[in-house]
């Protein structure tokens, strides 16, 4: 399944297919907000399946600086899918987490639906 442009609750939204290229590090996030921006997207739904395992352990730094990219970039992103077994293991990325679910620009929601009901009720602005 390629990556889909979807106007969700008045929200233009890229999904992102879990096949594609991993994000990694910065530049590989730079270039996918540069596509969805591109696509005329305000979020970025990206699977778990496309971080890289780095990006769950926070002493790397990835995690920290992909989403500020996003901030940076005004996109919101809703990383998809179950993170149980990473926050299990980590009591630093269970805060982590819950913090970004606070917010409005970065989301963990473990399926579309959730995303899509959050999206209803918070409004397309990230």
């Amino acid at each position: 399944m390629p990556d889909t442009m979807e106007t969700l609750h008045d929200t233009s939204v890229w999904i992102c297919a879990a096949e594609g290229a991993p994000i990694r590090s910065v530049r590989d996030a730079l270039d996918l907000i540069g596509e969805a921006g591109y696509r005329g997207a305000s979020w970025v739904v990206l699977p778990t399946a496309r971080l890289d395992p780095d990006f769950f352990r926070l002493r790397t730094g990835v995690a920290g600086e992909v989403l500020q990219k996003f901030a940076n970039y005004r996109m919101g992103v809703a990383i998809l899918g179950d993170v149980t077994e990473h926050t299990t293991a980590s009591e630093a990325l269970t805060d982590f987490v819950r913090e970004c679910n606070r917010g409005r620009q970065a989301w963990f929601v473990p399926d579309l639906d959730a995303f899509t009901g959050r999206l209803a009720e918070e409004g397309s602005n990230p």
